[in-house]
């Protein structure tokens, strides 16, 4: 056989059933590139990004491993299928795979659960003595690992920056997440030299940005000091991740701002103190929201942020008072899930005690369709909802004010000519009802 894998990072179906495809795809995943430059010696790999290309169906590859978040699963599926049938070895790996293991090993050969950093090896050479392994698994014990293939995406249609790991996992244990479920509260950290060392990288590509890929870049306050430090004299932009409490580090959202990021991405997810009960976010008070959200921009740095709809406190009411909120509070980039019982996440576990699941047919699970009922809701008028408030959200009048009719264009213009881009790029996403999304 020949040492090859071919990674796809599969794309989405659209509700009518059709390939979600992009001329350019911004977000680009790590973790390919990661486990390619992992691989033991005499192995090679290819990455497909299938938003922006075909897949090659009739590769030479004879080891195909497929990857991707949540809302993929169905197309990775349906990927894998078609790659056993001609006869190719496939495995399966990421977020949903992971908490649902058993239910991947019935399309592929093998399943790769959780961190694959110190199993990729393995699984290749258990490949090349014909004794694959049905899963595996085992966890990390640090976080360190060699400079990612990038040289296998950067010539593709992908964006401006490309994405670089500092930290994985989060301190915080919120009921509906897959992180706080796959990590339990564990918080692990790569050494800065390593981070630095691939941020310099990218910038030798040419990259002048980059996304800093973290659960949650407060966790360690001392560590994301001394990060923010040496990223500074590279003279970087960047983007990234992380809890509201950064607002009242004063020193910590200087250095941030100083050392290039100009987008924090902000997990508010509802304006309802009984939701953020609900989901075991106390921690966070939507009644200091804007507060917090000022406190961010005055810094210089953008707000994008992430909501939930289909909580059990969600009403008409509640929800025209979040698209009041959103609209007064100068968030840049809004985005909406619906809630999700993810499959081994407290939440799941709590809905399937009270039967409020409709539908547990965790494949076809998406951002954009609810799955449960809740007291003042069915399932589908959730997804009504959902749809309603993201069209009230990006009509071209609001998108207007948030970005060229607002002070901030006079401030920073080549910015907000760009998020006005990204708000009209998620406005033509709404209108085909397909999720924005981390393409």
């Amino acid at each position: 056989m020949n040492k090859k894998i071919l990674f796809i990072q599969p794309t989405i179906y659209d509700d009518k059933g059709k390939l979600l495809k992009k001329n350019r795809l911004y977000f680009v995943g790590l973790a390919h590139p990661l486990l390619s430059a992992l691989l033991p010696e005499g192995w090679t790999s290819e990455i497909c990004l299938e938003v922006i290309e075909e897949i090659p169906w009739d590769t030479d590859c004879d080891v195909i491993g497929i990857g991707g978040v949540g809302h993929a699963a169905r197309r990775a599926k349906d990927i894998a299928i078609e790659f056993r049938k001609r006869g190719k070895i496939v495995f399966m790996g990421g977020p949903m795979v992971s908490l649902v293991p058993e239910v991947a090993k019935e399309y592929c050969d093998s399943v790769m659960i959780g961190d694959s950093e110190e199993t990729i090896g393995q699984l290749c050479k258990d490949i090349e003595n014909g004794c694959l392994q049905p899963f595996y698994e085992k966890p990390l014990t640090k976080l360190s690992f060699p400079r990612p293939r990038y040289d296998l995406v950067v010539g593709k249609k992908i964006g401006y920056f490309l994405p670089v790991q500092a930290g994985r996992g989060c301190p915080n244990t919120c009921k509906f997440c897959t992180i706080a479920c796959l990590f339990k509260g564990k918080y692990l950290r790569r050494e800065i030299s390593e981070v630095i060392r691939d941020i310099k990288y990218i910038k030798l590509l040419g990259f002048r940005e980059f996304l800093l890929v973290d659960d949650n870049i407060v966790s360690d306050r001392e560590y994301m000091l001394e990060l923010c430090r040496q990223i500074k004299p590279l003279k970087m932009r960047w983007m990234s991740q992380c809890a509201i409490q950064i607002a009242d580090d004063e020193e910590l959202l200087k250095a941030t701002a100083e050392s290039g990021c100009y987008v924090l991405s902000f997990g508010l997810e509802t304006i309802v103190k009984d939701g953020m009960k609900e989901i075991n976010k106390t921690w966070a008070d939507p009644a200091d929201y804007l507060r917090v959200i000022k406190k961010v921009n005055d810094a210089g740095i953008e707000v994008a942020s992430e909501m939930i709809i289909g909580l059990d406190t969600d009403t008409v009411q509640s929800l025209n008072d979040t698209i009041e909120f959103v609209k007064n509070s100068n968030i840049i980039a809004p985005k909406f899930y619906c809630l999700t019982p993810i499959p081994g996440t407290p939440l799941n576990k709590e809905m399937n005690a009270r039967g409020s699941i409709v539908d547990d047919n965790i494949l076809e699970y998406c951002p954009s369709k609810s799955v449960n009922n809740t007291p003042h809701f069915s399932a589908e008028e959730i997804t009504e909802q959902y749809w309603r408030v993201y069209k009230e959200l990006y009509t071209i009048k609001a998108i207007l004010k948030r970005t060229i009719f607002h002070k901030r264009m006079w401030k920073h213009p080549f910015r907000t000519i760009f998020f006005f881009g990204i708000n009209m790029v998620y406005r033509g996403n709404i209108k085909r009802k397909v999720a924005p999304n981390i393409f």
